[in-house]
């Protein structure tokens, strides 16, 4: 299990453009924003005990050691063109058919 040592913000400016920000410990995040729990279901073992704030969407997974958290904008954005992309079509492997015809003396 990879240790997640960057903790990455992502927001939206007045613009409308991504505005990311990464720090290199949690201690930052715990001064600007008020926790409201703690993770203890994510699928990612490394982030299980990783802080819950308020106004934020997250702890999510992003690489192998980085931790991000989003607006809620922002995760509406980034879902909405997630689902939005096109399915790949992907073709299944075919093996040839058994011989349904028996070789014998």
């Amino acid at each position: 299990m990879a240790k997640k040592d960057t903790f990455r913000i992502v927001t939206r400016a007045q613009d409308g453009t991504l505005r990311i920000r990464d720090y290199p410990s949690i201690d930052p995040l715990l001064h600007s924003y008020t926790q409201i729990g703690i993770d203890d279901c994510s699928t990612d073992l490394a982030l299980r005990g990783l802080p819950v704030f308020r106004g934020l969407v997250g702890p999510m997974p992003e690489g192998k050691n980085v931790v991000r958290y989003e607006s809620p904008q922002v995760f509406e954005l980034m879902t909405k063109e997630w689902t939005s992309k096109p399915n790949r079509k992907r073709t299944r492997r075919r093996t040839d058919k058994p011989s349904d015809v028996a070789v014998g003396p």
